[in-house]
């Protein structure tokens, strides 16, 4: 299937490839972009079009697309987010606080850290993670007439998910309803005993510990626990192991972030476009199953869409967001002689750039991988290598990086394909 858009960059149903062949040959149309597959018209055309739903099925790590009318099919995608925001944003802050300790004591200025507390504000992460959101819903509309948006965005009572049995005012009694922070909580959980030696070691100093690291687990409840001050020392030094019943709770992580990010990307998506309507995961599950549909993001996108019976479109894109700058120059460890050795590789390799779509032999692949003498290491989006060290001279260039690498799969198997050789005119 090739996508159209008008002379003035509108979009219009999309055609065969055949048909877009032949407006190739006969100079009535110049390509665009590759994949997916794009031309445009360079005559005036009417613009006729079909009523088109796009089904949105949001998420925390994943997000599905699907793009179509009644009868059929017209675009399918699944997008991979990125999950390395929290873990990159702790590491600027360790960067900073070293940094700052090691060249001069700045007393702390609390008062200064108010934007938090503004009214719509939300966490880098967060953030990030809408946003993209509505990039990927815009790069849709780039391509298609759509006429209507349907979106799904879950809701977790995380209450409910710990006690089943919870109802009325039993919400806002809390596990730490009537403590004065986390810190006293754990404590009055623990009995104010260390649960690595149960007392033995006679310390009454007692440290909240965390038994993943705040980086990972952050400071919940089900991640702190209490130990002593000998066994948190101990530790810390190799000397004492925890024993194994200590282990982390349940995380809420994405169940958080989806109670946070489902009325703002509703909000925002009203604002930008007209005609959005928002729908249930129950509604989707039960459209699903009564049609005996297959369990994938982009096939809940085409029940959100409210085309289960549509022909499919026999494939999808898998898209994953990538970062797309490096700003850390040099890492922070040094080395003999105390030289600091640089974080960043060459921008430019023999001509190829990081994350470069690229052919070797008969397969296609992203550059995942390089070193300054000119050999690469490539690999698909789902992590099976191509090759681990390809020279330079025997891949060719497909598609220079982008902020999305885009994979071409058959719906329903997950095996990545090689595109289709475009129309040429």
């Amino acid at each position: 299937m090739v996508y159209v858009l008008n002379i003035h960059g509108q979009p219009l149903m999309p055609c065969k490839e055949a048909k877009a062949r032949k407006l190739l040959r006969d100079k009535k149309a110049r390509i665009i972009q590759k994949e997916p597959f794009t031309i445009q018209l360079l005559w005036e055309c009417e613009n006729q079009t079909q009523p088109v739903t796009l089904g949105t099925d949001a998420g925390s790590k994943h997000i599905g697309l699907s793009a179509g009318t009644k009868e059929k099919e017209l675009y399918a995608a699944e997008i991979e987010l990125r999950t390395d925001l929290v873990d990159l944003l702790s590491s600027r802050r360790e960067n900073r606080r070293t940094r700052r300790n090691r060249l001069r004591y700045r007393k702390a200025r609390f008062k200064n850290r108010t934007r938090s507390k503004k009214e719509g504000w939300l966490a880098p992460s967060i953030k990030h993670k809408i946003q993209t959101h509505l990039k990927v819903v815009e790069e849709v509309l780039k391509l298609l007439p759509v006429t209507k948006i349907i979106v799904e965005t879950a809701g977790f009572d995380i209450q409910k998910i710990k006690n089943p049995q919870i109802q009325g005012e039993e919400y806002q009694q809390g596990e730490q309803s009537g403590f004065w922070n986390t810190r006293e909580y754990v404590l009055f959980r623990d009995n104010h005993v260390c649960q690595c030696c149960k007392g033995k070691s006679k310390d009454k100093i007692l440290n909240v510990h965390h038994i993943e690291s705040r980086k990972t687990g952050g400071n919940a409840q089900n991640n702190l626990v209490t130990l002593c001050e000998t066994c948190h020392s101990g530790y810390h030094n190799g000397t004492v192991m925890l024993p194994k019943t200590i282990h982390r709770g349940m995380s809420f992580r994405d169940a958080a972030f989806m109670g946070i990010m489902r009325w703002t990307f509703y909000q925002e998506l009203k604002k930008k476009y007209k005609n959005v309507e928002m729908t249930y995961g129950y509604i989707t599950k039960n459209i699903r199953i009564s049609h005996n549909l297959p369990k994938h993001h982009y096939t809940d996108a085409r029940c959100i869409a409210g085309n289960p019976d549509s022909i499919p479109l026999g494939y999808y894109f898998y898209q994953k967001k990538i970062r797309c700058h490096n700003r850390q120059i040099h890492k922070a460890n040094f080395l003999k002689g105390g030289k600091k050795k640089k974080n960043q590789a060459s921008y430019i390799v023999k001509g190829f750039r990081l994350f470069d779509k690229v052919k070797y032999g008969e397969q296609a692949g992203f550059i995942f991988g390089r070193r300054s003498s000119g050999y690469f290491d490539l690999r698909k989006l789902n992590g099976e290598i191509i090759h681990r060290s390809a020279s330079y001279k025997k891949i060719q260039l497909l598609k220079t990086r982008k902020s999305f690498l885009t994979e071409r799969r058959m719906q329903d198997t997950g095996i990545a394909t090689i595109c289709a050789i475009p129309p040429t005119a």
